[in-house]
């Protein structure tokens, strides 16, 4: 990690600490909804004075509140959360890439659909490719996508080898697959087979899944 990387870990990590506590997590949350002053927080949660002046000196020391003095009566403060305050508590790293390479065995349904949801959400490339290719994309995933709107490319599925490039980066959205290509990198989406069922429940639970999983992936991935 570099020094500037390393230093805002340290800042998250004293934020986590700081809202461990169940007190703290509670001030937090109220003052997302508005300013607060001490004596109406100690009303809300019903603690002694100087509890809630250690818990707020906590949270002041993590960086994620701030006071504020009164331009009526200048004996009373008001807490706020500091601008920013909760940006990046969300765990996760972020990732460059020139491409976005999704990847099951068949290349017939999970692999096709993340690739569509990835062309909504993200202007960094992307395409899908199988281990071992079907001669066709499976119905269930073109009329689920279908469903929701998206339409899977009419052509048939294909190969990983020739398509996987320098810096590509690979999501495996299959079991066989990643365990297949083992030491390749990138990462691991463990989303069960919807064509091994054929039902359009199980096409529908497959399109949901990898829907919250690009939601949570496009925004760390960036051009490299």
């Amino acid at each position: 990690m570099t020094i500037d990387v390393m230093t805002e870990f340290r800042q998250r990590v004293a934020k986590h600490a700081a809202l461990a506590d169940a007190a703290r997590l509670r001030i937090v949350d109220l003052l997302t909804l508005g300013d607060l002053s001490p004596t109406e927080l100690q009303a809300e949660l019903g603690m002694p004075s100087n509890l809630l002046s250690h818990h707020l000196r906590t949270l002041e020391e993590a960086s994620l509140v701030t006071r504020r003095r009164s331009e009526a009566d200048r004996r009373r403060s008001y807490i706020r959360l500091t601008p920013g305050a909760l940006e990046g508590l969300v765990p996760g790293i972020e990732h460059g890439a020139r491409r976005v390479v999704f990847v099951c065995t068949r290349n017939s349904a999970r692999s096709q659909l993340a690739t569509a949801l990835w062309q909504q959400m993200s202007e960094i490339p992307s395409t899908s490719a199988g281990t071992h290719p079907a001669d066709h994309i499976a119905r269930g995933a073109i009329d689920v996508a279908r469903r929701h709107g998206l339409s899977l490319p009419d052509t048939a599925p294909r190969r990983l080898d020739p398509l996987a490039g320098d810096g590509d980066f690979v999501v495996t959205v299959c079991d066989n697959a990643h365990e297949e290509l083992s030491g390749l990198g990138g990462v691991h989406w463990s989303v069960p087979d919807p064509v091994r069922q054929g039902t359009s429940e199980a096409f529908e639970l497959a399109f949901q899944e990898i829907a919250h999983r690009i939601g949570d992936l496009a925004p760390r991935v960036h051009a490299a």
